[in-house]
């Protein structure tokens, strides 16, 4: 059975101010969302699950049934605060969304096999897809289960445009990821980036340092473990109006404790994407010119 790709879209696009997973970057229009299902289709993914608010879904309709919406299965997921396992509520004043991981516990129910996560407004290049793929046809339900990422550079993930939030991994020598630890607002500086720790203090971080982007690939043994862990994230922090469950913590939790591990996958080699208004103008710089190499057609779904 063919994996199936899960596309978190839910974002508010704060930092962005917009509906960014509908910008045009391609020649033709075409958004990152557009290139990553025709990276995911050459990549052998079957179908596609996306995670979006509940008032966005006519947007993504239209927009996917004029381009791949006859090329692909689709499926769409509703992300909604008031989406809780029995026992919990929304608090009160609370309306941001509860984050990645129960992002893609939204989308459980529509996945009955091997699949994998990717952000909406992240392009991760074909060479990224082509290693989740091979991996995910490979993949079997050991104990404790085998999972994958991706990773990429810092250095090639940082913009002028603003801060944004990474995944900093710490690796074994062969290839294991040993923990992630999240930074909310890490900024350009050099070829590196710089954050500000607890204490306030700014701290650097060198540009070959390997980050997650929020590419990952799992199989079917993550729902039930997702499931546990974002009700464990609800009984320490459910009253919280701010705080988070994001899908790297999910997983850096796992591996320490020894119920799963992760391996990391080469193919990290192109980025781009829209966190900060002035990312589009990057971003279209960047695809266009692999549209001029010849790694995509002009017309992507002509």
């Amino acid at each position: 059975m063919k994996p199936t790709l899960v596309i978190l879209a839910a974002g508010l696009g704060s930092r962005y101010g917009g509906l960014k997973q509908l910008v045009p970057v391609g020649p033709d229009g075409s958004t990152i969302m557009d290139y990553t299902v025709y990276d995911a289709l050459r990549a052998g993914f079957g179908r596609i699950v996306f995670v979006i608010r509940p008032d966005t879904e006519a947007a993504f309709r239209e927009s996917v049934s004029h381009r791949f919406g006859r090329t692909i299965e689709v499926a769409y997921a509703h992300q909604r605060l008031d989406m809780l396992p029995a026992g919990f509520s929304v608090p009160p004043g609370r309306t941001k969304p509860w984050g990645t991981g129960h992002a893609v516990l939204a989308a459980a129910p529509l996945v009955s096999e091997s699949f994998a996560v990717v952000n909406a407004d992240d392009f991760y290049g074909a060479d990224a897809f082509a290693s989740l793929g091979a991996f995910l046809r490979d993949a079997e339900d050991d104990a404790p289960p085998v999972y994958a990422m991706v990773a990429y550079s810092l250095g090639a993930t940082l913009t002028e445009g603003g801060s944004v939030s990474r995944g900093v991994c710490h690796c074994t020598e062969d290839g294991w990821l040993e923990k992630i630890v999240e930074l909310t607002a890490v900024t350009k500086r050099g070829h590196g980036g710089e954050y500000s720790d607890e204490s306030g203090q700014t701290r650097s971080l060198n540009a070959d340092q390997p980050v997650s982007m929020n590419m990952w690939a799992f199989t079917r043994a993550f729902a039930g473990q997702l499931e546990r862990a974002v009700v464990s994230f609800l009984r320490l922090h459910g009253t919280s109006n701010r705080l988070e469950c994001y899908l790297p913590v999910v997983v850096g939790d796992l591996i320490q404790q020894g119920l799963a591990r992760v391996k990391l996958l080469s193919g990290g080699n192109t980025w781009c994407g829209l966190t900060n208004p002035g990312d589009a103008e990057r971003a279209t710089e960047v695809i266009r010119a692999l549209v001029r190499r010849g790694e995509y057609p002009p017309n992507l779904w002509s």
